[in-house]
């Protein structure tokens, strides 16, 4: 079977997330820097194999002193952790026929387990000849089950920050010609320590 490679253009995509603050409005952010292949097969996106990586240190929410906290130790730790990572497959749900991506995300060192929608949104020619196809992926992640934990207690209850971040991703991609060669866009991580896996 024939296989088909994509990159996505980050440029035309976008990482989003959003956290409560005080209970009541939500924080919103995205990630500016990432890159991220996609390979497929005769069914197109259904049954591809996703890659993605994220600069940990491209975080923004329009304020650049919480962007700096959000760097910290106290957070994503971008220092010694500058990469977060993504590697999932791409599957049909056993109810519905919905599609499901599900694979490891990979933050602060330790690989979790992370799976979440996915719809396919369309496919055109661009005005280079080139073709893109578009997805949707959402999803909601506990930031304390990926080792983030600080927060701050609130009189006379609660906690400053939810646990609870939701996240959305937009994307586009462009097939890429097999006859071309180039350097990967997608970093495999060699140059640093395989991941621990969260247990």
């Amino acid at each position: 079977m024939a296989m088909e490679r994509w990159e996505i253009d980050s440029g035309h995509s976008g990482i989003h997330f959003s956290i409560r603050h005080l209970a009541l409005a939500r924080i919103r952010g995205q990630f500016t820097r990432w890159s991220g292949t996609m390979t497929t097969g005769a069914d197109g996106l259904h049954q591809a194999t996703i890659r993605v990586l994220i600069d940990a240190t491209s975080i923004s929410t329009g304020l650049e002193d919480r962007d700096a906290h959000l760097r910290s130790r106290d957070f994503l730790d971008t220092g010694a952790f500058p990469d977060m990572t993504f590697q999932g497959q791409v599957r049909r749900a056993p109810r519905g026929g919905r599609l499901r991506v599900a694979g490891e995300f990979t933050i602060l060192g330790v690989a979790h387990p992370l799976a979440c929608s996915l719809e396919t949104t369309g496919r055109a020619l661009d005005p280079w000849g080139r073709v893109r196809a578009s997805f949707a992926a959402k999803g909601v992640l506990d930031r304390t089950a990926l080792g983030i934990t600080w927060n701050q207690p609130l009189e006379p209850s609660g906690f400053l920050l939810g646990n609870r971040v939701d996240f959305e991703i937009e994307g586009e991609a462009v097939r890429q010609d097999p006859r071309e060669s180039g350097p990967e866009s997608f970093r495999a991580g060699t140059d640093t320590p395989s991941p621990r896996r969260s247990r």
